[in-house]
């Protein structure tokens, strides 16, 4: 499998399993109606091995702009890939939403309030303050970033971004990463801390014909790209700092 497509599928399947935890915590009639915030932090940790897994043997399995532009701002991973990976990403993240809308779609025309099914694809903030929105999304990916340079050994000499010396096993502690990260920094923003992951799925919401959807926000939009982007920039500073 290509770069390309490894990072393609390993998004889709993140986001695919993301969303659909969402999906299932919060449209009405579901099992997993009323779930809660375990529930989706859980899952979504959990769809981040699924995606690795799948990405990880061919591409290094970025499957996060975010990762993909730190790696290359640290001088470990090739410019000219970087708008090969970022396209990947953004399709499969666009793919991935559009299933669960499909997978979903009873469940979708039973539900009522616009924010519930935005929910769904994108991320909204708890308390809208786009100072405060924007520093929980630069904090969060800080910790991810930061940590991801950890996982490789504690240097920047590869481009995989997660360890994979045993297997689908190297994929956990990026894993368990995320789910804290969920469950200690993502209460005000829903942590998108992954530009594809919510912008992708942004733009699939405005296209799609939900009944009573209502908008996409994309006046907030901005913030789950920014925000993710200066936390990267931030942790590839610092770890290139603690590295001299």
């Amino acid at each position: 499998m290509t770069p390309f497509f490894a990072e393609f599928f390993g998004t889709f399947m993140l986001i695919l399993l993301g969303n659909g935890v969402v999906a299932n915590v919060l449209l009405p009639g579901t099992k997993g109606n009323n779930g809660g915030w375990m529930v989706i932090t859980t899952g979504w940790a959990l769809a981040v091995f699924v995606g690795v897994v799948v990405a990880a043997p061919y591409s290094g399995a970025h499957i996060n702009p975010a990762v993909t532009i730190g790696l290359a701002l640290s001088g470990n991973f090739t410019w000219a890939q970087v708008p090969l990976y970022i396209t990947a990403q953004m399709l499969g993240a666009m793919t991935g939403s559009f299933m669960v809308w499909l997978f979903y779609n009873d469940h979708y025309r039973k539900a009522e309030g616009p924010n519930m099914k935005l929910a769904t694809f994108a991320t909204i903030p708890a308390i809208r303050n786009l100072k405060t929105n924007l520093f929980s999304e630069t904090a969060g990916t800080f910790v991810l970033m930061f940590t991801i340079f950890f996982f490789s050994s504690a240097s920047l000499e590869s481009e995989v971004a997660v360890p994979i010396g045993l297997g689908s096993l190297g994929a956990l502690p990026v894993a368990f990463l995320v789910w804290v990260i969920g469950l200690s920094l993502g209460g005000t923003t829903g942590y998108a801390i992954n530009p594809a992951r919510d912008l992708g799925p942004r733009i699939v919401h405005m296209l799609l014909p939900l009944k009573n959807k209502g908008s996409s926000q994309w006046d907030y939009a901005w913030v789950p790209v920014v925000g993710p982007l200066l936390g990267t920039v931030i942790a590839v500073g610092v770890f290139l700092l603690l590295s001299l």
